[in-house]
């Protein structure tokens, strides 16, 4: 019997894991007065999501010879997700070879890309919770880097709007689209773009092993170590949203209130190099309004979307607020788009996302298949004046501007 097996019939596999929940739940002190009583309470719901979300990724959908491609849960959004894209996940144990076959859907766009986060073999032989932090050098199921991808343009799609990709580590030979995978592969993400859900048909899509495994029983060992995976899960995004917050990965609360286009910046965390998107802090008291203006480039599609601390979208995305894209926005005659972030509507025109009791929290800006990106103009203003029409505190000479590539 391995050690992974018989940490889990001992419990002990089953204690460490709660263990690195509690470890999560603490790493909140790292920020010390900077979250408001808001924040805090959405950091432990952001736990809930969290755990819920890797339950579904990796023990749910983490058995070796049942691979599924399954979407995110309900109203999570790590790492700024955009309310336009399903993410569909497929966790792997090794680069085997896979088939992904499906339909085309009516949507605009998808891209398929497959990763690889640090893992040792047999995680679930040990315990993690006493190694904190530190052990996300070895294992971090959260650090996702991106290995290869295939967009939607590149497939080809049959006159009955059937497709087949095939996932190896050989070339499958001339006529099949292929997507490589790397020896350490252990991830595949799928991100399906829409423009309009009521209309639209999305793709359909199934994945399977190309040497047809049949499905074995749960076994104690795989148990540890999904245990294992799901537990680093939680405390990875924990660290992740810190280091974005407050770390070398963005430092945004050093540098609120502009956005920096950085390319190493979101293929850090498993994006795909075939848009720009600029991320950053944004702050303003619930008295105050922040404005931007920007005219969005030729591109497939852009969004501008706001957050909390968590790189979480506002409740009010469920009321069509707290982003605006290109199928959904109000342009000024010259075609500059107005972002109004208000707790109410000052009634200057343009897009109001309502800031809904936030003070502060990331925002991101994104041009998917571009060749250009746009300049941006910020203004931080006081809302009683919008509101009593005195329009002079958006004159050209008090916007900073933003919207640089920083690497």
């Amino acid at each position: 019997m391995t050690q992974a097996a018989e940490r889990l019939l001992s419990g002990a596999a089953w204690e460490d894991f709660c263990e690195v929940l509690k470890v999560a739940g603490r790493h909140l002190d790292t920020f010390g007065d900077a979250p408001s009583d808001l924040d805090r309470a959405e950091y432990y719901r952001f736990l809930t999501r969290l755990a819920r979300s890797s339950f579904e990724r990796l023990v749910e959908n983490g058995e070796p010879t049942r691979p599924r491609l399954r979407d995110m849960v309900w109203r999570q959004s790590i790492n700024v997700q955009t309310v336009d894209q399903d993410h569909l996940m497929c966790q792997f144990d090794e680069a085997r070879d896979y088939r992904i076959t499906g339909t085309r859907g009516t949507i605009p766009y998808f891209v398929m890309a497959v990763l690889s986060a640090p893992a040792p073999a047999d995680p679930g032989s040990r315990d993690w919770a006493a190694e904190g932090l530190a052990g996300l050098k070895a294992f971090d199921p959260s650090n996702l880097k991106t290995q290869g991808f295939l967009g939607s343009q590149q497939i080809a799609v049959a006159d009955d709007g059937s497709f087949e990709v095939i996932l190896s580590q050989n070339d499958p030979g001339p006529g099949s689209a292929w997507l490589k995978l790397a020896p350490d592969t252990n991830c595949i993400l799928i991100r399906l773009v829409w423009s309009d859900r009521a209309t639209e048909v999305a793709p359909a899509m199934t994945i399977e092993r190309i040497d047809h495994a049949p499905p074995v029983p749960l076994t104690p060992e795989l148990m540890a170590n999904n245990l294992a995976w799901a537990g680093q899960a939680v405390l990875g995004y924990a660290e992740l949203v810190r280091n974005w917050w407050q770390g070398n990965q963005g430092n945004f609360a050093s540098k609120l209130n502009r956005l920096d286009y950085s390319r190493a910046q979101y293929l850090s965390n498993g994006g795909v190099p075939d848009r720009h998107v600029a991320f950053g802090g944004w702050e303003k008291p619930l008295d105050e309004v922040l404005v931007l203006e920007f005219t969005p480039p030729p591109c497939e599609y852009w969004n501008f979307q706001l957050c909390n601390m968590w790189q979480e979208n506002l409740d009010t995305f469920e009321d069509g607020n707290g982003w605006v894209n290109n199928y959904a926005h109000v342009a000024e005659p010259d075609g500059r788009v107005r972002i109004v972030i208000a707790e109410r509507d000052p009634g200057i025109g343009g897009n109001w996302i309502n800031s809904f009791g936030h003070d502060k929290g990331i925002w991101g800006l994104r041009f998917v298949r571009t060749e250009t990106t746009p300049p941006v103009k910020l203004w931080r203003v006081p809302l009683a004046a919008l509101e009593r029409g005195d329009n002079d505190v958006l004159a050209a000479h008090r916007a900073v501007d933003t919207g640089q590539f920083v690497d």
